[in-house]
């Protein structure tokens, strides 16, 4: 394992013991999310306290398959030279197409692409399977009609968090379900759960009040396949990291040393690259899970990194 950003270490670690500091000031949150929480933070950022910014080159749209989407197509920057499919994180609880227009936007202008963020249906109103059976069809829409709407074949797909858990599913379902193996280049992976029946370092954890914890992954499981216990969760339709990679496209996988979901990127890089796929991993010198929000010289850097290998895949 190579550990990237260690000379910057210090500032992201400064960085984690003031978020900790301020969380432990709030009231605690217990196992599932209280319906005012969740509520909160499905109106502001995953980590913030305002609503996200709404750029105007955004574009939403309602697929035909039904699967809301939002849109980013760079235009006076050249030709659209491919097709990123972005799925946001958020627990499978919250989280938005639109909660990262910025970030979305930089993306589309600098690497050249079209983004397709998806907005799949939550839980706990709309449990698994529904969030990633939106991925899936919005995924297949895109191999089907993606030349004839932006120009271009190649696609990516990726994202972050409950995002990069569902990239997974989509890919290995678009394989088992419909026989589409090559149709994306390049998946994009951001500190993403890939085993919903807890990995050591998931389980090893504790209650640290980083953004992501022990409990708060537990009670996001607990939403997403209520009735389920870790033996059912390892079910490789919900935990990836138990599934037959074959066939998928080279990837990039990222995770910070302070993410109590560190194991499921190792273990997951493990396994892609045995099933015979060139893997890229990063792991990041004392980020916590969803560094990226964060202004801090890492998620710059790492954004960067993000926009660059998605322009070269």
């Amino acid at each position: 394992m190579t550990i990237t950003d260690e000379d910057c270490l210090a500032e992201t670690l400064a960085f984690n013991a003031r978020f900790e500091s301020a969380a432990a000031e709030r009231p605690a949150r217990g196992r599932t999310l209280d319906p005012e929480t969740l509520a909160h933070l499905r109106r502001n950022r995953l980590a913030g306290d305002a609503p996200p910014v709404r750029l105007a080159q955004g574009r939403d749209r309602v697929l035909p398959c039904g699967v809301k989407v939002r849109v980013f197509a760079p235009e006076g920057v050249g030709r659209v030279e491919g097709v990123y499919l972005h799925i946001h994180g958020g627990g499978w609880a919250f989280g938005s197409a639109d909660g990262q227009d910025e970030r979305l936007w930089r993306i589309a202008a600098e690497a050249r692409l079209a983004v397709v963020s998806v907005e799949y249906r939550l839980a706990p109103e709309h449990p698994f399977p529904a969030g990633p059976d939106d991925c899936e069809a919005a995924a297949r829409w895109l191999v089907e009609h993606a030349e004839a709407e932006f120009g271009t074949r190649r696609l990516m797909i990726g994202g972050e968090s409950a995002g990069a858990h569902l990239s997974v599913l989509t890919l290995l379902r678009l394989r088992d379900r419909h026989g589409i193996t090559s149709a994306f280049r390049a998946a994009h992976l951001l500190f993403g759960p890939y085993d919903l029946s807890m990995t050591p370092s998931q389980r090893s954890f504790g209650a640290r009040p980083l953004l992501s914890n022990t409990d708060t992954l537990r009670g996001s499981y607990e939403l997403l396949t209520p009735g389920t216990g870790p033996e059912q969760r390892r079910d490789p339709e919900l935990s990836p990291l138990y599934a037959d990679l074959t066939g998928l496209p080279p990837a990039r996988i990222v995770v910070g040393t302070e993410d109590p979901l560190l194991d499921d990127s190792l273990f997951l890089a493990q396994r892609w690259r045995a099933a015979g796929a060139d893997v890229r991993l990063g792991v990041v010198a004392g980020a916590m899970h969803g560094f990226t929000l964060f202004p801090l010289t890492v998620t710059d850097r790492e954004q960067q990194r993000e926009r660059e290998y998605l322009a070269a895949a």
